[in-house]
C-alpha cells in the first residue's frame, strides 16, 4: 500500500464513517474499482485501525460531553447512586447500546470478514442502508430530544447497530434509523449515534492492534497506516460538524438515494 492509496482510503473512511452511506462499503468498493489489490489481512487491519482516526475526531468534537458523562458515571458508582444523574445514565445507555454488536462481532468475526471480499454483496447491503433510511424518515415522528432517551431506546439502537457489521450497511445509518424509529429527532439520533461509536471503535481497534502485531511486515505497514489515520481524523471531524448542521434542517432522503443508486450500480457492474 502506497502513501497516496492510504491517504485516499483515510479520506474515504473519515467522510463516510459518520455520513450514513457506509464507510466499510466504500472501503471495499474504492480499491476494487481503482484496481488496488492488498493482502486480505492487511486490508482488514488497515480498515479497522484507520477507524481509530475517526475515533479521535469524535473524542475531540464531543470532548466536553464525554468528560461530563465519564465524571458523572464514575461519581455515581462511588456514591452508589449510578442512575441519579442524567449524564451518568447516558453512560449506562452507551454501554447498553454497545453490548449487542460487541457480542455478535466477537462470535461471528470470521464469518463477517468473508463478506468484505465480495463487492457485489456490498452493493446489496447498500440497498439495505437506503431502505433503513427511508423507514426512519417514514416511521419516525421526530418529537423527542436526547434528554428523553431511556434504556429501551438505547437497547433498540444497539440491536440496530448489529446489522451494520456487514459492509454496505452503514453503522451511522442503522443507528440513526434506530433512534428515529424511537421518535428521536434527527440531531438527537445523530448525537447518540456518534457517542456510541466510541466504545465500538475502541473495541474494534484493540482487536485490530492484536492482528497488526501478528503481521510479519509490520514495519513496512506503519507509514501508510499513519497517513490513513491522520487523513481519517481530519476528514472525520469535518464530516461530524457538517452532518449535525445538515440534519437540523434536512432529511435523510439524499443519503438514501445515494446508497440506492450506488448499490444498484455495483450490482449491475459486478
Amino acid at each position: 500500500m502506497t502513501l497516496l492509496q492510504a491517504a485516499v482510503l483515510g479520506l474515504v473512511q473519515g467522510l463516510t464513517e459518520f455520513i450514513p452511506v457506509s464507510s466499510s462499503g466504500h472501503l471495499v468498493l474504492v480499491p476494487h474499482f481503482l484496481g488496488w489489490h492488498f493482502p486480505e489481512e492487511h486490508a482488514f487491519v488497515f480498515d479497522v485501525l484507520v477507524q481509530m482516526g475517526t475515533l479521535v475526531a469524535v473524542l475531540v468534537y464531543f470532548r466536553q460531553e464525554l468528560i461530563a458523562i465519564t465524571r458523572a458515571f464514575l461519581l455515581g458508582l462511588v456514591q452508589r447512586r449510578p442512575f441519579a444523574d442524567a449524564d451518568a445514565r447516558m453512560g449506562w445507555y452507551l454501554i447498553l447500546a454497545t453490548i449487542p454488536a460487541a457480542v455478535v462481532g466477537l462470535l461471528c468475526k470470521h464469518s463477517i470478514e468473508k463478506f468484505f471480499a465480495d463487492p457485489k454483496m456490498t452493493g446489496v447491503f447498500l440497498l439495505g442502508t437506503a431502505l433503513l433510511l427511508l423507514i426512519a424518515e417514514k416511521a419516525g415522528r421526530r418529537c423527542r430530544s436526547i434528554e428523553q432517551l431511556n434504556w429501551q431506546d438505547s437497547l433498540w439502537i444497539g440491536f440496530s447497530q448489529v446489522i451494520a457489521l456487514l459492509p454496505g450497511l452503514s453503522r451511522s445509518g442503522a443507528t440513526l434509523a434506530g433512534g428515529m424509529t424511537r421518535h428521536l429527532d434527527r440531531p438527537a439520533a445523530a448525537r447518540f449515534s456518534f457517542l456510541m461509536s466510541v466504545p465500538v471503535m475502541v473495541g474494534a481497534g484493540v482487536l485490530a492492534v492484536k492482528d497488526l502485531l501478528a503481521l510479519h511486515t509490520i514495519s513496512e505497514f506503519l507509514p501508510p497506516l499513519l497517513v490513513g489515520f491522520l487523513t481519517a481524523m481530519i476528514s472525520g471531524y469535518i464530516a461530524i460538524r457538517w452532518l449535525i448542521a445538515y440534519l437540523s434542517k434536512h432529511s435523510l432522503y439524499l443519503f438514501a438515494g445515494y446508497c440506492a443508486v450506488l448499490g444498484l450500480a455495483v450490482i449491475l457492474l459486478m
